[in-house]
């Protein structure tokens, strides 16, 4: 009875542990799907978007919705991070080798992006949307020519 209750200890603690895996790995596991990262990228500045803009009509209010607009903030937020956790940890250490072509070309646009993620989190200028979504697209131009 006792090693039952040590097997289902162990078990639970391993799922419990492994819940908190949610980037990319970094051993060459060799599977990656660097379309689906850009799209990801994508989403996330579609997001932060759509955060500024409520933001933005929540400040305009007469009696604002305090707790709304902590929860948009904080949503902006976690999606910039979500968005600078994809170009540092699966593009910039794990698909940009140091010998590549372009390779300065491409640590120099994944670098705009972080500095623009970081802009979007301390502002609702969405001049720093646009930015990031150029910057996107002439990464994506650039990683995926021939």
């Amino acid at each position: 009875m006792k090693k039952t209750w040590t097997g289902i200890l162990v078990i639970l603690a391993v799922l419990g542990l492994s819940a908190n895996a949610y980037a990319h790995c970094e051993i060459p596991c060799g599977i990656y799907d660097d379309q689906m990262r850009i799209s990801m990228l994508n989403e996330h500045i579609d997001t932060i978007e759509k955060s500024m803009k409520q933001i933005i009509e929540l400040e305009k209010a007469d009696h604002p919705h305090y707790n709304q607009l902590v929860r948009w903030i904080t949503n902006k937020e976690d999606h910039a991070n979500k968005f600078q956790e994809i170009v540092s940890q699966y593009f910039m250490t794990q698909r940009i080798k140091l010998d590549a072509p372009d390779y300065d070309k491409k640590i120099a646009l994944l670098h705009k992006m972080l500095v623009y993620a970081m802009n979007c989190k301390q502002t609702t200028d969405l001049g720093y949307v646009n930015n990031l979504r150029d910057v996107v697209k002439q990464f994506s131009d650039l990683y995926f020519a021939k």
